[in-house]
């Protein structure tokens, strides 16, 4: 398992602010820094302190793409020609190795209105990863108009004993809610990893798919409240009929090393096995938000949660940012399941979303979620 500890210097916002062509100092902001944006407008560069260091950049100038990340809109008029996946790439290059992923694997295929996205998912061990995509976006006129990902450097903690990718398909199938899972239903075929038939298990709502690899990897879980690599499976599904596939992933630590976070069924490795029965006096909690997307007045947020719990997000508009809270409610005497999943909720706006910023109730910027499968809403009880 990979953690992140520390602190991102001032060196590294610098750096990268150079890359995007930012020549102001760091400001620091509550838990984070920032560049440029002093009035609100213009190019506006954020990096939380703490690890992981996540960092969001913005144009925001009149003309350009107005931008929140991985999923962006195009500005007025923007649904002409975008730029060539080579021009992205060069485009992207400085600011990739300026986040220290100039190695990393890319994909520049994705095109969202007038601009392309270069998707960077680095090696960390020797191993791929999943869910530590850094994405830069670039306009129709070939320059950077926004972007995200982390500063921090992923350091090898503990390591676990893990299961075959079997163990962990027939884990997730057999985990309530499992057939919400990015809104695919049933459960994930076996063919090729296994010869157990999802006709042998009970009916579901949903439609059952086919898992056609499976890669052992790191996927981005929270670990004691904090993002961390822990060794996965990263499965590769299509529904049937669909032309693409998309990555379902499950943890490979043994289920006896995998502990629930206050009482929330939320996973994490822990080096002592969970106990049986369910916590007392469940009570709310604030759940971290992982990221977002925006379209209008509609902003969805992604969070990670456990599967016996109710959520609620709601968000306050102040000025010129929008703050997101994510509630977590324990169903009360339910012994849970230990299995994370990522989930996703909209709320309305006000007004629509523009150029404010979107932070959690810290106060630091939540990143954008990477464009992909729609991930399902929380279970209900």
């Amino acid at each position: 398992m990979y953690r992140i500890r520390g602190q991102v210097t001032q060196e590294q916002v610098v750096t990268l602010a150079k890359s995007l062509g930012l020549e102001d100092v760091p400001v620091a902001e509550g838990g984070s820094w920032r560049i440029g944006g002093k009035d609100g407008s213009g190019p506006t560069l954020r990096v939380d302190r703490e690890a992981p260091g996540a960092w969001t950049f913005s144009r925001n100038t009149p003309g350009t793409d107005n931008c929140k990340g991985a999923t962006c809109k195009a500005p007025s008029g923007g649904d002409g020609p975008v730029v060539s996946e080579e021009a992205a790439r060069k485009a992207a290059a400085p600011v990739l190795k300026a986040a220290g992923q100039d190695e990393a694997k890319l994909d520049a295929s994705q095109v969202m209105g007038g601009s392309r996205v270069v998707n960077a998912d680095p090696e960390v061990g020797g191993l791929p990863t999943y869910g530590w995509t850094t994405g830069v976006v670039v306009g129709a006129q070939g320059e950077v108009v926004g972007g995200n990902g982390r500063l921090g450097e992923p350091v090898k903690g503990d390591s676990y004993p893990v299961v075959s990718a079997a163990d962990a398909l027939k884990q997730l199938n057999d985990a309530p809610g499992a057939g919400d899972r990015a809104e695919i239903g049933g459960c994930a075929g076996t063919e090729p990893l296994g010869e157990e038939s999802c006709a042998t298990r009970e009916p579901s709502k949903g439609d059952t798919v086919t898992v056609g690899d499976a890669v052992f990897g790191l996927a981005s879980h929270s670990v004691d409240g904090r993002p961390a690599l822990v060794p996965s499976w990263l499965f590769e599904v299509r529904p049937q009929g669909a032309e693409e596939t998309f990555t379902v992933t499950y943890p490979a630590v043994d289920p006896e090393f995998l502990a629930p976070r206050s009482g929330s069924g939320e996973t994490g490795p822990a080096p002592t096995k969970p106990g049986d029965e369910p916590t007392s006096a469940p009570s709310d909690r604030d759940v971290a938000v992982a990221g977002y997307t925006a379209e209008g007045a509609e902003l969805t947020v992604t969070f990670t949660g456990g599967v016996c719990s109710d959520y609620k997000v709601t968000a306050s508009e102040d000025g010129g940012r929008v703050t997101v809270r994510v509630t977590e409610t324990p169903w009360p005497d339910k012994v849970c399941i230990l299995i994370a999943k990522d989930y996703q909720q909209t709320v309305r706006l006000d007004a629509p979303l523009g150029d404010r910023a979107v932070v959690g109730t810290d106060g630091d910027p939540v990143p954008l979620h990477k464009d992909g499968a729609r991930l399902p809403a929380p279970p209900t009880r």
